[in-house]
């Protein structure tokens, strides 16, 4: 009996391999249990930068807008759509227009703009994102404006006033974007026209350029020209100032001359035995070698 019933007992006593089951079992569902919790811990937080704002989304609706830092949201029910504010440059570089004289320009501008931080709720409900508002709303604007302000120079204008027409596309701008959105500034870089008409451009710059040239040279010469007339005036007034002393000089010694003469004739007039003294003073002593026959012995008178 004893034996019949251990052998009972044995056969009734579960198999130790279903207990090992069962113990695996309670572990991977203790894991499991873990791994939901933290997802839902991992799903409850969320971070938003600095240059950002986030629009907090419950089953779908605008509930709120998150700041920068770290925020708690319910799992499963709550999403944070973050929405740069942060200034960006948006390039359109392939703008098709035309001047008011009919040329054919591609023009390349850039548009800085920042999304204010507290419209971001108007934003996300307008415009879905960032990237919405940009295509739905500056886009278009840009095309339009750009076009229209440039079609009121002609090409010519158009380059010489470049800083002219530059402002005026950004006004046009600014004042046609009237949604949640800064335009901080407006550039345009480079306005490309036909090949045909930029060589136009430059051979009429080459002819202003010689036109200036022989200007130059033509101003040049008259300067020349005047500096020559000036130096043979002053020549001339020169030789005319040195004739006129020459004749003063000589008029003076003619005066001074004819003074003498008068003296000496008023002086022989008044003392006739002047003559015999000047002879005398002059006479070496010597008489005449040869005479003339029946000639007057040439002497002086002595007492």
């Amino acid at each position: 009996m004893t034996t019949i019933e251990q052998v009972r007992n044995k056969d009734a006593r579960p198999p130790s391999g279903g207990r090992v089951n069962r113990s695996f079992a309670a572990v991977v569902l203790m894991l499991a249990a873990g791994l939901i919790v933290l997802i839902v811990l991992t799903a409850s937080f969320y971070t938003v930068d600095q240059g950002e704002r986030g629009v907090i989304l419950r089953t779908g609706a605008v509930v709120g807008t998150a700041q920068p830092g770290l925020g708690f949201k319910i799992p499963l029910l709550d999403k944070v759509v973050k929405i740069s504010v942060q200034s960006r440059a948006q390039i359109y570089d392939d703008v098709q227009s035309y001047s008011r004289d009919q040329q054919p320009a591609t023009i390349r501008l850039s548009v800085n703009y920042r999304l204010p931080s507290d419209k971001v709720e108007q934003i996300y409900a307008e415009y879905g994102s960032e990237q919405g508002l940009v295509d739905r709303l500056i886009d278009r604007r840009v095309f339009e404006q750009t076009k229209n302000v440039f079609g009121q120079f002609n090409a010519v204008t158009a380059i010489q006033e470049r800083s002219k027409l530059n402002a005026q596309v950004s006004d046009a701008i600014r004042n046609a974007i009237g949604g949640p959105v800064l335009i901080e500034s407006v550039q345009i870089e480079n306005i490309d026209f036909s090949d045909a008409y930029e060589q136009s451009i430059e051979n009429r710059m080459l002819a202003e350029v010689e036109v200036q040239k022989l200007r130059q040279n033509a101003e040049r010469e008259k300067v020349q020209a005047e500096i020559t007339v000036t130096k043979a005036n002053a020549n001339a007034d020169a030789v005319r100032a040195e004739a006129e002393a020459n004749a003063a000089a000589t008029r003076l010694a003619g005066d001074a001359e004819a003074d003498a003469i008068r003296a000496k004739g008023a002086a022989l007039r008044d003392n006739p035995s002047l003559i015999n003294l000047t002879a005398a003073e002059r006479w070496d002593g010597k008489l005449p070698q040869t005479m003339v026959p029946a000639a007057t012995l040439p002497f002086i008178g002595v007492k």
